[in-house]
């Protein structure tokens, strides 16, 4: 019985992995084309012009509904930060991180002599403004949904592979049907409900998307109640309270770049993947210093042994 017990647990595996897609599973996530500069090994590096972009996308979109309560404003302007310079080793000090740190208003800890609660431009020691004074009105404004916290989202979303929480972002920004391909017909209740058509594969049938949803290939979910196809193959992927976000043209590059789609997807994500690790940069400058002292380390020990025993027989 012993000898069929590794049999049993692979054909189990086996199964399930067949039916991962009968359950919704979501797509697999991806890389822009040219792949992520940060993964590269031994110590690639983030490229800081997009990870500014991205935050300038993250203050102009994401903000509005995704807090990133780990972040101090004045982590932008450390070594490694997006706005470091090393005129200003303090970031406190930088005033570019005061400037962008004005810019935003949050309720200061310390009542009036009233007891009455202050406003007043946030400082760069302060932590990124929560666009919700609670979680019960961060739900409430997104219908019931609570919008993540940004701060460590790809390191959540990874699977222990440099830069996989960053495709997960840059897909799912990107992986939205194309509005064109959603058509609407009457429901049930005689109310307009929208619905994706498919005819690829074995994947054919209409999925009907629930309203204040938005259907989504990388995000896991099950599609099966809304699948009017072979239950057997119902599409990738699951329906999310976040509408597409980033249409082409959303915001305008204080650089000049040209604000597809793709290239917001991809500098948000690079944002992203620096806020989850802020010291990253300074980490990775380490590692060729550190590789050549452990090789060198390595040869010498060697020859050490190589004295040290040599009269010995073995």
């Amino acid at each position: 019985m012993k000898l069929f017990r590794p049999l049993l647990a692979g054909l189990g595996a086996l199964a399930l992995g067949l039916t991962a897609h009968a359950a919704g599973g979501a797509k697999h996530a991806h890389a822009p084309e040219d792949g992520w500069k940060f993964a590269k090994v031994p110590a690639g590096k983030l490229d800081k012009d997009s990870v500014q972009r991205g935050f300038q996308v993250y203050k102009e979109v994401c903000a509005s509904c995704h807090g990133m309560k780990l972040l101090s404003y004045r982590n932008l302007g450390e070594k490694g930060g997006p706005f470091y310079s090393s005129d200003y080793p303090n970031a406190n000090d930088n005033p570019l991180v005061k400037a962008i740190a004005a810019e935003f208003e949050i309720l200061d800890p310390n009542p009036d002599e009233n007891g009455d609660p202050v406003y007043r431009p946030a400082r760069p020691s302060d932590p990124f403004r929560s666009p919700y004074p609670n979680d019960q009105a961060a739900m409430a404004a997104n219908g019931g949904a609570m919008p993540p916290d940004l701060s460590v989202i790809t390191k959540a979303r990874g699977h222990g592979n440099e830069g996989d929480g960053a495709s997960y972002i840059y897909s799912l920004l990107t992986g939205y049907p194309d509005p064109e391909k959603i058509k609407t017909k009457p429901g049930e209740d005689g109310l307009n409900v929208n619905y994706l058509e498919f005819d690829k594969d074995e994947t054919v049938g209409t999925l009907i998307q629930p309203t204040g949803l938005y259907y989504n290939p990388y995000f896991a979910g099950d599609t099966t109640p809304q699948w009017d196809g072979d239950p057997r193959h119902t599409p990738y992927g699951g329906f999310l309270a976040m509408a597409p976000q980033l249409p082409d043209g959303r915001v305008e590059y204080i650089d000049g770049t040209e604000a597809t789609t793709s290239q917001m997807a991809k500098d948000v994500a690079q944002f992203l993947h620096w806020a989850g690790d802020p010291k990253q940069g300074q980490r990775k400058s380490l590692a060729l210093p550190t590789m050549i002292y452990l090789v060198l380390l390595a040869i010498l020990l060697w020859f050490s042994y190589k004295r040290i025993w040599r009269s010995v027989e073995h």
